[in-house]
């Protein structure tokens, strides 16, 4: 008997092995190579100010890669300030040396360049990737990522005429270096807005500020995919086509419940596929991006509209923009929230059903519980803090200190309290244990009066619950243990909390944060730490060749 053992066990290592060698034989290299630029020549807005473009381009160019994939993108920076790239919702499996933020890679300098290896490992859907440090993303320097399933994989519905990436996102008139300077300031952290809303870099159709419009070409009776991502800073919009409903199929690589909407909340960081029939009259229709928790009639600007334009139409758009929900309206948008929800039956990166893999029977090795808020540190400095903790940037990357010297003066493993908040107010380098193969329970608190946005970066995580008001024990009563959509990015309400789970096995050193960019720009977010001591490189990819070191 265990001789049989013996060899079932050698047999189904050796079926791994195989599988791992044909995924490698059969995915490809992507070879891409950036420029990097602050170009004041763009003005997506009428505005004399810097924005981040790639090969000249705003938004950047489309990253368009099958699972397994590898991609290599070349960034010469030529900026004046140093650079990173994240790759948002791209797991980077056993790879955390390429995640690109200030916790993984040592910047980009100056009239210099880098090259990111990563590989689309086990993954499709939409995502998207942005500048990570300094404030650029304020700037810009973002564009759209595309995982396409490979041909052995049925997709949950008719392939679409044509897809469109829609990058929307609120937007300064000032510079970044501007805005970035004063978030040293309470009116410039906790008060201002932006100013106007993009789509695909492009301001609202009938804006005396825009430069251009965004539009999309479409034929009468045809279905269209729309990869709508929200790439802004701060603002979570409501977004409708005139006269046209959308099927939900897609959010962040899982195929969800196909569902009709009227109209998508979208919040800061995240990603949806939609699709779209041209079943109407042949005309032009608005599409609309409204702000939420905003008055929008109050910010005009802040309300993003472009057009769907049907090839034969010989008539603009008219008429009043489609109404949306009432922007203040939260039951909306958390049962909204709750009725997305994961595709059991459907096949994603592998020919095996989402639904293999649930959450209904998991047993938790821990409990994070995070609640975010503001607090004023030292000399009456704004900051973001987690469990009354702000996050400082060590000079030295957390992932080079773990490797060389396990840390040792750059951070103290887990002197974050997890589950409790400090009585007072500080600063620290909060990197704290996610136990390698454990289930994790983060349920996440909001003790601020807008809308926040958190961030895993190496996982796609089960959401299991919303709720307004304080989050306890009981509240687990209220989770979907059953068909939870699993994605990378999830909202959190006002006054509210939002409960995930997530299967720690990708050993590396994890980015948790917040989207909105000046709560991350101000100290929240931390660090997990999932260590696997097995040295094997097949549990932990090792340094690549032209890691950069700093510190």
């Amino acid at each position: 008997m265990a001789s049989t053992g013996y060899h079932r066990r050698l047999i189904a290592c050796t079926m791994l092995i195989a599988a791992a060698l044909f995924a490698q034989v059969n995915a490809i290299h992507i070879y891409l190579e950036w420029n990097v630029t602050l170009d004041s020549t763009i003005k997506p807005v009428s505005q004399d100010q810097p924005v981040i473009a790639i090969n000249g381009l705003f938004p950047g160019p489309l990253i368009n890669t099958t699972t397994n994939d590898f991609v290599h993108v070349n960034v010469f920076n030529n900026m004046d300030e140093p650079l990173l790239f994240t790759w948002n919702g791209i797991q980077q499996r056993l790879n955390s040396w390429q995640d690109g933020v200030s916790g993984t890679n040592c910047p980009i300098q100056p009239g210099t360049n880098w090259t990111y290896v990563f590989q689309t490992k086990d993954q499709i859907g939409s995502f998207f990737y942005f500048p990570s440090i300094n404030f650029h993303k304020a700037a810009g320097g973002f564009g759209p990522i595309r995982v396409i399933n490979r041909d052995v994989i049925v997709v949950p519905f008719p392939k679409p005429e044509a897809e469109f990436d829609l990058l929307i996102g609120d937007w300064f008139y000032d510079s970044y270096k501007s805005t970035r300077a004063t978030m040293c300031t309470h009116l410039g952290a906790y008060y201002t807005i932006p100013d106007i809303t993009l789509m695909n870099g492009k301001g609202p159709l009938g804006n005396p500020m825009s430069k251009a419009y965004e539009s999309f070409n479409v034929t009468q009776g045809k279905t269209y995919r729309l990869r709508i991502s929200n790439v802004g800073n701060a603002l979570s919009f409501n977004f409708r086509i005139q006269n046209h409903q959308m099927v939900l199929v897609e959010t962040e690589g899982s195929y969800t419940d196909q569902i009709t909407l009227d109209s998508l909340d979208v919040h800061v960081g995240q990603s949806y596929s939609v699709l779209v029939t041209a079943n109407q009259n042949d005309a032009d229709y608005y599409m609309v991006a409204s702000p939420k928790l905003i008055n929008a009639s109050d910010f005009t600007s802040l309300v993003g509209i472009g057009v769907l334009h049907y090839s034969n139409s010989i008539s603009q758009v008219s008429g009043p923009l489609p109404v949306g929900p009432n922007p203040f309206d939260l039951h909306f948008s958390v049962n909204q929230a709750k009725s997305i929800r994961w595709n059991l039956t459907a096949g994603a990166a592998r020919p095996n059903p989402q639904g293999t893999f649930n959450v209904s029977n998991v047993t938790l090795s821990q409990t994070f519980i995070l609640q975010s808020s503001i607090a004023d540190l030292y000399d009456q400095i704004p900051r973001y803090v987690v469990n009354n903790v702000t996050y400082s940037t060590p000079e030295t990357p957390l992932k080079l200190a773990d490797y060389y010297v396990n840390g040792t003066g750059v951070y103290q493993l887990d002197d974050f309290p997890v589950q409790s908040v400090n009585a007072d107010a500080s600063c620290g380098v909060s990197v704290v244990t996610g136990i390698h193969k454990g289930w994790i329970e983060i349920v996440l608190k909001n003790n601020l009066n807008e809308m926040d946005s958190w961030h895993l970066d190496g996982f796609g995580f089960y959401v299991v619950g919303f709720g307004i008001g304080d989050w306890t024990a009981k509240s687990r009563d209220t989770y979907n243990l059953f068909d939870p959509v699993v994605r990378s990015t999830v909202q959190v309400y006002p006054g509210g909390w939002s409960a995930v789970y997530a299967f720690l096995d990708n050993p590396g050193m994890w980015n948790l944060r917040s989207q909105l960019l000046k709560h991350w720009y101000l100290g929240q977010e931390l660090y997990v730490r999932v260590h696997d001591p097995d040295p094997n490189p097949a549990k932990e990819r090792p340094p690549p060749e032209n890691l950069l070191l700093c510190g």
